[in-house]
């Protein structure tokens, strides 16, 4: 049923304060610097900052027939373009809303990857260290919440130990260029965003595409970036490529990946968290193994690893006892 033109929405009528973009936008870039670093979920800060039910009610909200129906009203097919018509299907999935938090968090993630590309190269053993502290509270932080009452759930988290250990170890046959694990590893990533506790930068290094991703992402924006600073553009397509690829991935991802996970939580949520928790855990060797791997492991090394390990752990805990009176279980 076609909504009367007298009814539709104006743009003066549609968007938001100033007031209340900046706020989204400031949430966004929270979400989006918690994202880009394993143990801090984008989904807690969603859930701390109060929007976390708006976010999943904007993704529920973008359906295969809204999209279609928002780029057929702007497009000059069928009758012409009717802008308000898009503009109400736009309210309709909380689109203002979502270009705020995105470009919040699309802003945080570039700044934190940069500065996560840098760090890999110059203080390795610092760097994985304090993710090995956010990852472990994290584990700790999720482990409470969960009681084991049956072998079923006991057997989920151990399916879901052994595959974040072997991947997060020596055992690295997804570290390739292959674009289909850039895809893939995009729409897992992503979808996490959804859930509380689960990181998608820690799914990125379970998979072994966290730190190529990184790079990867540093040197596009230097690409992009390469008139203005004198850079050079030459790897600029092949960066492209593969950030387009994980995007498309990650938009795959929110909308299917997502739905999954949110279905087997209400089917079997004890067995299902218990997987997903046990990912986590299992992938406390992956830092390990990244230090190992770029410095070894001497004595130095280690000091040096355990002090940036408390203090991610500190950091975590302090945003834990923030986050304290969130009832994850309404999720």
């Amino acid at each position: 049923m076609t909504t009367p033109p007298e009814k539709l929405p104006t743009l003066s009528g549609s968007v938001p304060p100033v007031r209340e973009w900046a706020r989204t936008f400031a949430i966004g870039l929270c979400m989006g610097s918690a994202d880009a670093v394993p143990g801090v979920s984008g989904g807690t800060i969603a859930l701390i900052a109060g929007i976390y039910g708006r976010l999943i009610a904007m993704i529920n909200a973008i359906t295969p027939d809204r999209i279609l129906t928002l780029l057929t009203a702007l497009t000059p097919l069928d009758g012409g373009f009717a802008f308000r018509e898009a503009l109400s299907v736009f309210d309709e999935i909380d689109g203002w809303f979502g270009l705020a938090l995105v470009a919040g968090v699309g802003l945080a993630v570039v700044l934190i990857t940069r500065a996560v590309s840098i760090l890999a190269d110059e203080t390795p053993a610092l760097l994985f260290g304090f993710f090995f502290g956010l990852i472990a509270v994290s584990a700790v932080i999720l482990l409470r919440e969960l009681s084991f009452d049956s072998w079923f759930q006991i057997a989920s988290g151990v399916v879901g130990f052994l595959i974040a250990f072997l991947l997060a170890g020596e055992f690295r046959f997804l570290e390739t260029g292959n674009l289909l694990v850039v895809f893939l590893a995009g729409a897992v990533a992503v979808s996490a965003m959804i859930l509380p506790g689960i990181s998608g930068s820690l799914l990125l290094i379970i998979l072994g595409q966290y730190e190529r991703m990184s790079d990867t992402l540093s040197r596009f924006i230097d690409g992009v970036l390469s008139p203005l600073t004198g850079g050079s553009a030459a790897t600029l397509t092949a960066d492209a490529t593969v950030v387009v690829t994980f995007i498309a991935g990650g938009f795959v991802g929110l909308f299917t990946v997502s739905r999954v996970v949110r279905r087997a939580l209400d089917r079997n949520r004890p067995a299902t968290m218990a997987f997903l928790v046990a990912l986590v855990v299992g992938a406390l060797r992956a830092p390990v193994v990244e230090t190992q791997s770029k410095v070894g492991l001497s004595t130095e090394v280690l000091v040096a690893f355990a002090g940036a390990a408390v203090v991610g752990s500190v950091f975590l805990l302090a945003l834990d006892w923030f986050a304290v009176d969130l009832d994850l279980d309404s999720v």
